[in-house]
């Protein structure tokens, strides 16, 4: 029988520094499977630009402490619900903010049986097809539903099996409205229209009509969750001094997709991943963007963007809409290339399927 230690804390020695406004944030729930890697970085929880000027101390009855994170690789036996706290505080040992959250460890082998049919919609993090790739991996695992991907994109480097619908720059409203008349011969048609808009009687139009993908593309059958990992092409422009007015028509948008889905596909749970954080390295906005966009710039519309989407997005079950925390579980220095701002690299996309993998666990 495992025996738990006492409550685990970290206090790390730190110089004095200017107290911030950290707007520490979390989720209501964090997922967790058995024998796969979950994280909570210090960084992805508050708005600073230095974290590490911080003492970071955690309250819960499982997990491990490393220098920039909270850590578990849950064994079966962790299975269950755990509180966590976290605490922030100064050199002086002052607590600056607290929250708190929920570890949901789900169990190895699941209850669901059957196939589970997954669509994900995205933009270029899904396009790049490395996390959709490994959440197949990790649904390949005995124990698991047999997993079906739906869409109609299916890059080079997809594996055999694994589709979705993840676009280069695309927002959550190119979904509902991107539509240009098709010409013969147009280089890349999929980048012109969403997948979800068919031409008008017409053709000079895009109607939005997601029975009509499910029949084409899906064999008539609606999928049983939806996955989407949208958000730093509609707010990466917003000015980062006063985003929210910006941010808050972006999930209006986002809503009304939602709820396009919740009415297409009412059997169907919406997962949406909480906005991605950016590279720790500040050159890596600078290869990427020159002067124009700044790591702190998109750092401090990011985290308001996680804030707004935690408010908008809890406690929504009843419309089909769960938060998925893609955003905790992301390291920042050892998840990005040293010369990109926004995507991540293998080790990057690999937590981003983690998270998704933990919370289809929870649900299925």
């Amino acid at each position: 029988m495992k025996i738990f230690t006492p409550l685990l804390l970290l206090l790390i020695s730190i110089p004095a520094y200017a107290a911030e406004d950290l707007k520490l944030t979390l989720p209501p729930t964090i997922y967790a499977v058995p024998g796969v890697t979950l994280g909570i970085y210090h960084d992805n929880m508050v708005l600073s630009e230095n974290s590490s000027a911080y003492n970071f101390e955690y309250k819960c009855k499982i997990g491990n402490i490393e220098p920039r994170r909270w850590v578990i690789k849950p064994t079966d036996e962790d299975v269950g619900s755990h509180p966590i706290e976290v605490l922030v505080k100064d050199a002086s040992g002052r607590i600056l903010e607290k929250a708190k959250s929920n570890l949901r460890i789900s169990p190895r082998n699941s209850e669901v049986t059957k196939t589970l049919r997954i669509l994900i919609v995205g933009d270029s993090l899904t396009h790049a097809t490395v996390y959709p790739n490994e959440l197949a991996r990790l649904l390949s695992v005995p124990g698991n539903p047999k997993p079906i991907f739906l869409g109609t994109h299916k890059p080079a480097s997809a594996l055999m099996g694994v589709a979705h619908e993840g676009y280069g720059g695309w927002t959550w409203n190119n979904f509902l409205t991107k539509f240009d008349p098709e010409t013969p011969g147009a280089p890349n048609p999929r980048k012109t229209k969403s997948p979800f808009l068919f031409p008008s009687a017409d053709g000079k139009e895009g109607v939005f009509d997601l029975n009509r993908y499910f029949l084409q593309h899906c064999k008539n059958q609606p999928p049983d969750v939806v996955l989407f990992l949208l958000g730093i092409n509609d707010c990466f422009g917003a000015n980062p001094e006063n985003p929210d007015a910006h941010i808050k028509k972006v999930l209006d948008i986002a809503d009304k997709l939602l709820a396009a889905f919740h009415k297409a596909a009412p059997d169907a749970i919406l997962g949406v991943g909480l906005t991605t954080p950016p590279n720790s390295r500040q050159s890596a906005f600078s290869d990427n963007y020159k002067d124009k966009y700044t790591r702190w710039g998109w750092k401090r519309i990011q985290h308001r963007l996680v804030q707004l989407m935690i408010e908008r997005f809890s406690q929504r079950e009843k419309d089909g809409i769960h938060l998925v925390p893609t955003e905790l579980n992301l390291d920042p220095v050892d998840g990005y290339p040293i010369n990109n701002g926004v995507h991540p690299n293998s080790i990057g996309y690999s937590q981003i399927s983690a998270s998704f993998y933990g919370w289809i666990k929870a649900k299925f």
